[in-house]
């Protein structure tokens, strides 16, 4: 019993670092508590199927994830009401951070602002085409959505004030600086100012680059920890997204692979022809549920069943699709999706879903439908004859 519990216990640690790579006292107490009580055992777990780095204080802990395809637009940063982070607000986020690094142990939103703009004005920013002038509302609410985003990991704790206020230029909020906490936000395997590269591809490469595996051993167990991260990480692996190697070196040991992580982890796996998906049967492990429930949980589920009869379906013929369903449930999903127009936002927000949860993937003209996608389809029902008598 107490071996099952001891057990419970490390699986639930680690539940909570794939869901939260960054925790903190303040936030999560229990949790952390709980990890730092199995540390040793989780450590050894993660370096040795991933190879991602596990640090735990009595402050924070956090889990140096490394992402397996650095080309993944499908799960950004997001705003307070789930609207996904601009270029611009990613800027602006690496400014506050770069502001806050310097800063001492409290800040004022009104200081962190006037900060980000001296910093604002650098030259590759201006040849880039980069400005900020918060001057207006809209401009403020960029910093804003920052700012929240910051409160969310733990760098700011808010002492006094609302960032509301500050939104409407007549307020201003006070902060903590949680300097552990900052200090733990990259996870880069070398630091940004000592990359040379140019482009942003060749930076993001030199960035998450990790050192090249010289013996047979050593290359199998690196393409075991990569192949171990998209398990963890993404919705599906697919076969055909995989290199040669992998692929052959996935599919000889894939019982072995999604055996050790179902044991540590609770994921179950579900394996088919075209590849792999580990499902959670607690609806924990992701931040993209599907079935959902609402109107564009609905809108979603009605466009994967459409999707999941075709191969490929055209924005244009999945606008009407919308419109026609918004037309027929109206008067169960929220006001306005009969609007000319609301077909757009409605769809745009399925497909959101759709490719983030690796089920379709589109180039903004198509539409194409992935395997797992296949789940959603819907057969015709079977009416049994209920006239027949039973018999003895």
């Amino acid at each position: 019993m107490i071996e099952e519990e001891e057990r419970a216990q490390r699986r639930a640690a680690l539940r909570a670092l794939l869901a939260r790579p960054l925790l903190t006292a303040g936030s999560d107490g229990e949790t952390l508590v709980l990890i730092r009580r199995h540390l040793p055992e989780l450590r050894d777990w993660l370096t040795r199927e991933t190879g991602w780095r596990l640090v735990a204080d009595s402050g924070t802990a956090r889990l140096f994830k490394t992402s397996p395809e650095t080309g993944d637009t499908t799960r950004p940063a997001r705003a307070r009401n789930s609207e996904p982070f601009t270029r611009r607000r990613y800027v602006a986020l690496c400014l506050a951070l770069s502001v806050l690094a310097r800063s001492d142990a409290q800040t004022t939103l009104g200081s962190l602002a006037d900060e980000v703009i001296t910093a604002a004005a650098d030259p590759g920013l201006d040849a880039a085409g980069f400005t900020l002038a918060l001057d207006n509302r809209a401009s403020r609410s960029d910093l804003v959505a920052v700012v929240r985003l910051l409160l969310a990991w733990g760098v700011l704790t808010r002492v006094a004030g609302d960032e509301d206020a500050y939104l409407s230029g007549g307020g201003d909020v006070l902060y903590d600086v949680s300097r552990p906490v900052l200090g733990a936000l990259l996870t880069g395997s070398r630091g940004p100012s000592t990359i040379s590269a140019a482009t942003f591809p060749e930076r993001l490469a030199e960035l998450t680059a990790e050192p090249v595996a010289e013996t047979d051993d050593l290359r199998n167990q690196a393409m075991r920890r990569r192949l171990t991260r998209r398990l963890l990480d993404d919705p599906v692996v697919y076969y055909d997204e995989l290199a040669d190697d992998e692929r052959a070196y996935l599919v000889s040991q894939r019982r072995a692979i999604t055996r050790r992580i179902a044991d540590a982890t609770g994921l179950v796996p579900e394996m088919r022809a075209e590849g792999i998906a580990m499902t959670d049967p607690d609806d924990e492990l992701t931040d993209v549920r599907m079935p959902e429930q609402r109107t564009d949980g609905h809108v979603t589920l009605l466009v994967a069943e459409y999707l999941a009869t075709r191969e490929s379906a055209t924005v244009k013929d999945l606008r009407a699709f919308v419109r026609k369903a918004a037309a027929e449930h109206r008067s169960f999903w929220r006001k306005g999706v009969t609007e000319p127009g609301a077909e757009a936002e409605l769809l745009g927000i399925a497909l959101g879903k759709l490719t983030a949860l690796r089920l379709a993937e589109t180039d903004g003209t198509t539409v194409t439908s992935r395997p797992a996608i296949a789940r959603f389809a819907v057969e015709a029902p079977v009416i049994k004859d209920s006239t027949r008598k039973a018999t003895r």
